[in-house]
């Protein structure tokens, strides 16, 4: 659930006050979440945690308002993301589990719990878009960023990032209903 925040909250927070920084997160925290967990973040509370730490520090420095704070905290996250996807590529992978040797015969805890996380699908049909279409869903739709900041955030322009979107919806519809397009 999105709390809404009180026009002044920002400018509390720029202030100092502690309850305002609370606003923000609380307000922010959970679209910010959302983004790294759709692009198949390693460990979106991480990441979250790394914008929110980033973004309290340099609070002075928004413009904008609570428009110019969204903005910037997903120029954060984004930025974030690419680093990860960044030491990713430059780190080996890791693989200490034998699947052959578990003799155990129910699923483990985490098993159970990672297959809940998304029951709906939306994970594995945001994995056939292709990043660009990816980044600006997320931006556009959990981060709920109008196209003209989710351009600047991407560095494209927002006729591309119009382009990007009409056509990341249409391969999601398809996905969805892939015998609508034969019924036509």
């Amino acid at each position: 659930m999105v709390t809404p925040l009180p026009e002044d909250a920002l400018t509390r927070a720029q202030a100092g006050e502690p309850a305002a920084f609370s606003l923000l997160y609380q307000a922010l925290g959970p679209a910010v979440l959302g983004y790294f967990a759709g692009r198949g973040s390693e460990d979106p509370e991480a990441l979250t945690q790394e914008v929110f730490l980033t973004v309290f520090s340099k609070l002075d420095t928004v413009a904008g308002g609570l428009a110019g704070l969204r903005t910037f905290t997903f120029s954060v996250a984004h930025a974030r993301y690419v680093d990860e996807v960044r030491r990713r590529t430059r780190t080996p992978v890791v693989v200490g589990y034998e699947a052959d040797g578990d003799t155990r015969l129910t699923d483990s805890a985490e098993t159970v719990a990672l297959g809940q996380l998304d029951l709906g699908g939306a994970g594995s049909m945001l994995a056939q878009l292709n990043d660009e279409q990816r980044d600006v869903l997320l931006l556009r739709i959990v981060a709920e960023l109008p196209i003209d900041q989710v351009a600047g955030i991407l560095g494209r322009s927002a006729g591309s990032v119009k382009q990007l979107q009409r056509r990341g919806l249409l391969k999601l519809k398809e996905l969805v209903h892939p015998n609508e397009s034969d019924a036509l």
